[in-house]
């Protein structure tokens, strides 16, 4: 095979982890644990492979040796690799731990291998200047496997809490700083001044005590995870950081002493920048952070930063100058094929940089959606480019006739204005920033009109800061007449905003970020408000006091009581008709719980949506929903198994996820977050019973009114089959307007307009659950709340057993093997099931034996046939 086909083959790998990168990314909406598949994707795949390609050929190079077993020993080192790679994503994303097990042991192994060939290759060859810097490859697949065996503990089902956090940073450190930068770092010591095209004697990469100051970092980092010392591993750091500036020093000397005039040079300069940079925030981030789950939480965030900024731009810089090279077909040939990956590069790299300086700003959610299609198209060119100077490369090839001499060298090309890519980069972003902005355009603020008085030409500038779900100040005065101006400033960790009742609206305003209301004259009192749902609620209003004269030239005061119907018009409990039928279309929730599953890791993404939802016949409410679902999806495991949840908001405000079902601190996995965020969520069932799960973003009573909960069950031991098996979560219903949210107001109250089952008024009286004579029935109820208990009856029916919070209080008839129980009592977050038998055909009808529930919709039938 020749070494041109060896390198097209072997490089194809790469552009596959990059294109399957790009699928990930589009379609992360719909994927299982999609944050860490889509990390995986690149760094384990794509960026994994090119190390062990061209750490390889480098070593080959500075050693003037091959490696014992030469291209075959690559080839299995690449295959084994790949195979791991895909058993340990698989096993991540199917829940399957032994599969993650074999998949990481063979990465594992497999670094330690390439390890192990580089010193045999580097103990055998001749001294050189450069030399040295094939330990930086030696060390680094050290680090991989180590790294790797970090991440194969996390994956497995009984570690958790602090244990987990401390395992996740030495992960990220081994992989991230060790793995990938150990590599870097002894790469572009030599990568960077032959793309700069500037002369090199020495690297300060290959000098004595350079790499022993990055060793003795990584060192200090992973002990400081397994000692629980934080400190130690923000020392370990800064330590590694320190040699990283000296090598920096240098990378910034050359640069400027031969600026980069190409991608390749770009992409490589801009990489290593992020790279300083997420290596001094990892640092910050560990240091500052108050404990190990708040370190873990932000390194957390920071991943994508170094992803984009260093990892992609790293790989795809190296490609450019190296594929040219490898490709080969003589220096006309090679510059062609550079030229077409060079294409549009300058604007590439402005757009992938200062999109990504822009999407770290505080900035709303649509516009980091749109920053974030923007980059990731942007990056992903790269691909079409590729496939480009290939294309290009081969037809000069074929083109090439060897007994015609090669024309004589062309001129130097003058070199292409940059104002232009500059210009057209800023203008795109700016574009995708309006576009954002044009999706919530609340975020910019809308102006109301002035009030009917006259003007006196004065402003009143006043500074209002939200903070603690509070305007502080909550009052302000203002002479009759003034322009009130509004310095308004959001030091809250929610998005909030200001409403006031003359129509005078902030827009959304993200924590960290400011705005300034102009009010207008100011004619009257005005009241005002914070209208995320339920902020009102807790007390987050605001009034504006007109200052009155001696002559009593202000109006009369508004009402500051805010509006006496829900927004967007009157109740929908105006058009509530419980004894009209849903129309002969309408579908109940399936209601049927089917038996756990043989699986002992349950993955699933809880997506949150604001999705409109017929509750009663002709009443629709927007609701607050879980997959799309109020209540949401219920989950159903034995003691022992674990869930891991992938949380997503895609809400227009913050929310949370607090699975009662899981024992651990709520610190970090029920925390709140805004619009377009994720987190992950992993818990063991370690008892047994029917859990809630709800928001618990406040206001909680709020957020679970409005759709937020759901049911988890844990099997207890030896339960047994059932020939019919059913779950009903109770709920309450505070209507606002059609097609609105609940009413915060009413939900104080108490007093509910729709009491349900399952999500929706009377559904099983319309589509009666169903059983026959004889037949073992056994029904799950859960209280959702938020207010509101139950007393879970069936008329016509008895109860020979029943489970409530954990134990039975009768089964199979009692002590006597007679006993009956009439209802299950709830209190609101209670749960448990009952089981009965029918004696004949008929209708049973079940309901909340809280009569007045009842009448509101918690009322259904289970139809008995013969």
């Amino acid at each position: 095979m020749s070494r041109r086909l060896w390198h097209i083959l072997t490089g194809v790998l790469v552009p596959a982890w990059l294109f399957l990168t790009l699928i990930a990314v589009l379609i992360h909406r719909f994927l299982p644990v999609a944050p860490w598949l889509m990390v995986h994707l690149l760094f384990l795949g794509a960026v994994s492979s090119a190390i062990l390609i061209w750490s390889q050929h480098f070593a080959d190079t500075l050693l003037r040796r091959q490696a014992a077993g030469g291209r075959t020993s690559l080839g299995l080192r690449l295959a084994a690799h790949t195979v791991g790679a895909i058993l340990v994503i698989t096993g991540i994303v199917g829940g399957w731990w032994p599969v993650v097990l074999v998949g990481g042991s063979l990465v594992a192994g497999n670094a330690v291998a390439h390890a192990a060939i580089l010193l045999a290759q580097s103990k055998g060859s001749l001294p050189g200047r450069f030399a040295p810097l094939v330990r930086y490859y030696i060390a680094a697949g050290v680090a991989l496997a180590l790294g790797v065996t970090a991440g194969v503990l996390m994956a497995r089902t009984d570690v958790d809490g602090e244990p987990f956090e401390r395992l996740f940073i030495a992960h990220i450190g081994l992989n991230l700083l060790g793995w990938v930068g150990l590599t870097v770092v002894g790469t572009v010591a030599l990568l960077w001044p032959t793309v700069l095209h500037a002369r090199v004697q020495t690297t300060r990469a290959s000098a004595p005590g350079t790499l022993s100051l990055f060793l003795g970092g990584l060192s200090l980092l992973v002990v400081g995870c397994l000692a629980d010392l934080r400190l130690v591993t923000a020392l370990g750091v800064a330590v590694y950081l320190v040699g990283l500036v000296l090598v920096m020093i240098e990378v910034v000397r050359l640069g400027r002493a031969s600026p980069a005039v190409t991608f390749a040079g770009w992409s490589l300069g801009s990489a290593l920048a992020w790279f300083a940079l997420c290596v001094l925030g990892f640092g910050l981030l560990v240091a500052l952070a108050p404990d190990w789950v708040g370190a873990a939480d932000r390194l957390d965030q920071l991943i994508p930063v170094f992803a984009v900024g260093f990892a992609a731009q790293i790989l795809l810089g190296a490609l450019s100058y190296l594929l040219p090279v490898v490709l080969g077909g003589g220096p006309r040939v090679a510059k062609a094929t550079a030229r077409e990956l060079d294409r549009g590069g300058l604007f590439r790299v402005i757009v992938v940089n200062l999109g990504l300086v822009v999407y770290l700003l505080p900035v709303t959610s649509p516009v980091k959606v749109t920053l974030s299609l923007l980059v990731v198209g942007t990056l992903a060119s790269f691909l079409v480019l590729m496939t480009r100077a290939m294309r290009v490369n081969r037809r000069l090839r074929a083109d090439i006739d060897p007994s015609v001499p090669p024309p004589p060298a062309a001129p130097a090309a003058t070199p292409p204005r940059r104002t232009g890519a500059v210009l057209a980069a800023t203008g795109v972003l700016l574009l995708a920033v309006t576009g954002g902005v044009a999706l919530d355009p609340a975020a910019a603020g809308l102006a109301g009109t002035a009030a009917s008085v006259p003007s006196t030409g004065h402003t009143t500038t006043v500074d209002v800061v939200m903070k603690d779900t509070r305007f502080t100040p909550d009052s302000v005065t203002v002479p009759v007449g003034d322009t009130l101006v509004i310095n308004l400033s959001n030091e809250d960790d929610m998005v909030h905003n200001l409403v006031l009742e003359n129509g005078v609206l902030s827009g959304s305003v993200v924590p960290g970020a400011s705005t300034t209301v102009d009010v207008g004259v100011v004619g009257a009192d005005i009241a005002g408000w914070c209208s995320i749902a339920g902020h009102k609620l807790l007390g987050m209003v605001f009034d504006v006091v007109v200052e009155r004269t001696a002559a009593g030239t202000s109006s009369e005061s508004s009402d500051h009581g805010g509006m006496t119907e829900p927004p967007g018009g009157p109740s929908a409990a105006e058009d509530l008709d419980l004894m009209k039928a849903p129309p002969a279309a309408f579908a109940a929730r399936d209601a049927r719980l089917e038996p756990a599953t043989a699986e002992t890791v349950h993955t699933l993404t809880m997506r949150v949506t604001n999705t409109e939802t017929e509750v009663s016949p002709g009443v629709t409410q927007t609701l607050w929903t879980y997959n799309g679902t109020a209540p949401g999806p219920t989950l159903h495991g034995r003691v022992g198994d674990v869930f891991d949840i992938t949380f997503v908001n895609d809400g227009t405000m913050d929310h949370s996820i607090d699975f009662h079902a899981g024992a651990l601190a709520p610190d970090k996995p029920m925390r709140s977050i805004g619009p377009g965020e994720s987190l992950s969520y992993r818990f063991t069932a370690t008892r047994s019973g029917i859990w809630l799960y709800h928001c618990s973003t406040m206001p909680m009573s709020v957020h679970i009114a409005n759709g937020m909960f759901g049911a988890v069950i844990i099997d207890p031991p030896g339960l047994p089959a059932v020939d019919e098996e059913y779950v009903l979560v109770q709920s309450e219903l505070y209507l606002g307007a059609q097609g609105g949210e609940a009413d915060g107001d009413r939900v104080v109250t108490q007093n509910p307009d729709l009491v349900v089952f399952n999500g929706y008024a009377n559904q099983y009286g319309a589509r009666p659950l169903v059983a026959r004579v004889g037949e073992r029935v056994r029904i799950w109820v859960l209280d959702a709340g938020p207010n509101v208990g139950s007393s879970f009856h069936v008329v016509g029916g008895q109860f020979d057993t029943v489970f409530k919070e954990g134990d039975y209080s009768l089964k199979d008839g009692g002590s006597t093997g007679t006993g009956g129980s009439q209802v299950l009592d709830l209190a609101v977050a209670q749960g448990g099931f009952v089981e009965l038998s029918f004696p004949e055909a008929g209708h049973y009808p079940f309901v909340s034996h809280i009569m007045s529930d009842a009448e509101k919709g918690a009322r259904g039938v289970v139809s008995v046939l013969p």
